[in-house]
């Protein structure tokens, strides 16, 4: 028995052995499996302007900030299980990418350092029931369209819950920005962009009126502020991205409806970088479009699929520079990542889909390379009457006088 027992202890003792030291590290499966390769826009032998990168969808797309070990030891970590389940806003602060989820009632953490996920739902007042768009200001302060509370709620940086604008009946919000004391909300009710001030909520004045002309709105979604410090606002009823001066000056348009590259069938998320290239998702076309301020067509990329890097039904998303070097690991060794661009899709395997802006090192890109053919979709939408829902797509353009 004696012997028994001494042969039982070290079995285990070299079971454990062989878990520390064979089992312990488990080896990282690739984030991408579907493809044989990286995937560039365009594609080789062009010099490639944009890759992909990397996808987020749950907690164990961050991979593991514990070894296999320690978790034989103490069980998986039940962050594990978390998902997004429908999508519609991004942003990107200080090494997380924040998600406004509207089929979780909340805006998930995406935390790439410390490679953990966590879901804020908010409290009292601030308890959200439909996110759709999110916005981080400078100083971390987080700001949610709420299409059900129809109110904005914000947060600070360590995620409590501030104060909400906005009283019944003032506006049915869809996107978000803010510009030093002003908070800039697009109102999918009334066809307008609201200026708040950022302080006491008050409106301080009112952009644009129901209408299809260069200064009027019809369902204005998603904005951004580009470095020219003008506003961009996606139109979906309109199928244009219109630029406006932070005072409300209309600028000019970009875009028109149609299936050839350049046109729009149902625009959302836009944003712009840093030369003023206009980026704006299409989420009939399934793709992104990059206009310079001419309103040129430069490039667009993504696909509708069933791979990790394609985007299906994208909504919403962010450009940022500051979060570069966190992603480069993602990259071909020998593609230098400037900046990155993360689309939010509602559908697919991948909902966060994280793409690098940059150049490949040995490669000439004093040439311009041609812009490819974009597809149409494959089944357009038969003309509607009425109003659709802000998730489901944009209501029929308007043919006469819109209502006001």
């Amino acid at each position: 028995m004696k012997k028994i027992k001494c042969f039982s202890n070290l079995f285990l003792v070299l079971f454990l052995i062989s878990v520390v030291f064979g089992c312990g590290t488990v080896p990282k499966k690739e984030a991408q499996t579907a493809n044989a390769g990286p995937v560039f826009y365009p594609p080789l032998p062009n010099a490639p302007r944009i890759q992909y990168l990397a996808s987020f969808s749950s907690a164990s797309d961050l991979g593991k900030a514990q070894g296999g070990f320690a978790e034989y030891i103490v069980g998986k970590d039940p962050q594990d299980k978390q998902a997004v389940k429908k999508p519609y806003g991004v942003a990107i602060y200080d090494g997380k990418i924040y998600v406004a989820d509207t089929g979780s009632a909340a805006f998930a953490v995406f935390d790439l350092r410390s490679k953990k996920m966590s879901y804020i739902t908010g409290s009292g007042g601030g308890r959200m029931v439909k996110p759709i768009n999110i916005f981080v200001d400078k100083d971390g302060s987080k700001y949610v369209t709420d299409t059900a509370l129809n109110q904005v709620l914000s947060f600070d940086k360590g995620d409590n819950f501030i104060r909400a604008y906005g009283v019944k009946d003032q506006f049915k919000p869809a996107g978000v920005v803010v510009s030093g004391d002003k908070l800039y909300v697009s109102d999918l009710k009334n066809n307008k962009i609201h200026v708040l001030d950022k302080a006491t909520g008050k409106t301080v004045s009112e952009i644009g009126k129901a209408g299809k002309n260069i200064g009027e709105l019809y369902y204005p979604t998603n904005m951004a502020i580009g470095p020219d410090n003008c506003l961009y606002v996606t139109e979906i009823g309109n199928f244009r991205v219109q630029k406006f001066t932070l005072d409300g000056k209309p600028v000019r348009a970009y875009g028109e409806a149609g299936d050839k590259p350049g046109q729009f069938a149902r625009p959302k998320g836009v944003a712009v970088d840093r030369q003023g290239n206009i980026y704006t998702v299409d989420a009939a076309f399934e793709n992104v479009q990059i206009f310079d301020q001419e309103g040129r067509l430069l490039l667009f990329f993504g696909n509708p699929g069933g791979n990790k890097e394609d985007i299906n039904l994208p909504t919403s998303m962010v450009i940022d520079y500051e979060s570069a070097p966190l992603f480069q690991q993602y990259a071909d060794p020998r593609f230098k990542v400037e900046y990155v661009i993360a689309v939010a899709s509602q559908f697919g395997i991948s909902k966060i889909n994280v793409f690098g802006y940059g150049r490949m090192d040995g490669m000439d890109y004093t040439v311009k390379e041609p812009t490819p053919q974009m597809v149409a979709p494959k089944e357009p939408a038969p003309p509607q009457s009425g109003v659709q829902s802000f998730e489901s797509g944009a209501p029929a353009a308007p043919q006469g006088p819109v209502p006001q």
